[in-house]
């Protein structure tokens, strides 16, 4: 009994597992000095200028320096791609 017993937990703890990895957040995307941002459309704003000290990526945009918030980035098919729209990141500071 005491073998069964054994047994038994280590098979909830064994499939308990693969649902812990599952649940996880996926990992933020980090910008880098010259990759592509590009919207969620898929249109292409601009390379990274410079990234901030908190994550921020900023970029040239109609000749203005525009902030593009690191909470607004993710990774989606290998492009670093924001959430805002074009005219959005037009109107950011």
């Amino acid at each position: 009994m005491r073998k069964f017993l054994v047994a038994a937990t280590a098979a909830l703890f064994v499939a308990g597992a693969p649902a812990v990895v599952v649940a996880q957040a996926p990992a933020a995307a980090v910008a880098s000095q010259g990759k592509m941002i590009y919207t969620s459309t898929g249109q292409r704003l601009a390379p990274v200028y410079r990234v901030t000290g908190t994550g921020d990526a900023q970029i040239i945009h109609n000749g203005k320096l525009v902030t593009i918030p690191a909470s607004t980035l993710s990774d989606v098919d290998g492009k670093l791609t924001t959430s805002l729209s074009r005219k959005e990141v037009g109107q950011a500071r």
